[in-house]
């Protein structure tokens, strides 16, 4: 492995998948986030063919692969992007649940020397699985062996939601929600639907081109219990997905953008939202346009995604 640059060749932002949580359990959430706090506290990461850094990590899951893809963490422009499968890790991975419940158990009712050795166990599986990790990426990934473990652990926060039904085979309706830069209106109604409907509706969002991190955005959202961290824009021709049940148009731009996408879908309909970028105002005043947007947002996603989950029916 070639020497790392702590200065660039490092993660300064990881985002994941919305569509691979469908957990709204607040333990959860704060699993992945403190794994991604780890992680991002100190890490060495490049890809192998050079590239400038640093970089932003983000990781979706497909099927029974992990997608890591390496992006410019100012633009999200894509670097490079790995598909890693998720078999060789499934062992450890059960044992991960397994110590890391032994070793709860152990710090509130064992004596000294078996907290030890169960840590000691723990880091001995974390060894274990960094190295796989490293193995199974060298030649596309350079990482050190602490990154490795730290990455290894923010899989594990993702592995509840990795046994998630597979909508192309369990019939589970797919929306895609399309506004302009994917920043503000459809990565907010697609995860307002995975909050309303979590495992019964598959939804994805993606922007006519993809845009900025909107701070305004996380701040709503968290009022209701919803984790935009793991959002990073993408744009239509990011999508790995082609087929939709209904696709949403948020944008004026987005009906010509998805007509000329190479895209399935069964239904496509438009709903004109405000667009909360435009108003102008102080902080608050600024930060109620979002809420508004957000609450109607909410309505329309109950309202017309619920027939989705009766008889499939696209009417209303």
């Amino acid at each position: 492995m070639r020497n790392l640059d702590p200065k660039t060749d490092r993660l300064v932002a990881v985002t994941l998948d919305p569509t691979a949580i469908v957990s709204v359990d607040p333990v959860h959430a704060h699993e992945r986030r403190v794994a991604i706090f780890d992680l991002l506290e100190e890490n060495r990461f490049a890809p192998t063919k050079p590239a400038q850094g640093p970089f932003a990590l983000h990781l979706s899951i497909l099927g029974n692969h992990l997608a890591v893809e390496v992006r410019d963490p100012h633009t999200y422009a894509p670097i490079t992007a790995h598909l890693l499968s998720l078999s060789p890790f499934r062992g450890l991975i059960r044992d991960y649940f397994r110590v890391r419940e032994s070793y709860f158990e152990a710090i509130h009712s064992a004596s000294a020397h078996r907290i030890e050795a169960v840590d000691m166990g723990r880091r001995g599986l974390h060894n274990d699985a960094a190295e796989l990790l490293r193995a199974r990426l060298k030649g596309k990934l350079e990482l050190d062996i602490n990154t490795a473990r730290r990455l290894f652990t923010l899989i594990c926060a993702l592995h509840p939601q990795a046994e998630r039904p597979d909508a192309a085979t369990a019939g589970v309706p797919s929306v895609l929600f399309v506004c302009s830069l994917n920043s503000v209106r459809s990565p907010m109604a697609a995860s307002l639907a995975r909050k309303r409907f979590p495992g019964r509706i598959v939804a994805r969002s993606a922007g006519v081109t993809s845009g900025k991190v909107d701070s305004f955005v996380h701040e709503v959202m968290e009022e209701v219990g919803v984790d935009m961290s793991v959002h990073s824009p993408h744009g239509l021709e990011e999508l790995a997905a082609t087929h939709f049940d209904l696709v949403v148009t948020l944008s004026d731009d987005a009906p010509a953008a998805v007509e000329r996408a190479d895209l399935d879908f069964g239904a496509v309909e438009h709903w004109p939202v405000a667009d909360p970028t435009e108003v102008d105002g102080n902080r608050e005043q600024r930060r109620q346009a979002y809420r508004r947007l957000r609450d109607e947002l909410d309505r329309q996603v109950g309202e017309r995604l619920q027939p989705l989950l009766g008889d499939g029916s696209q009417s209303n």
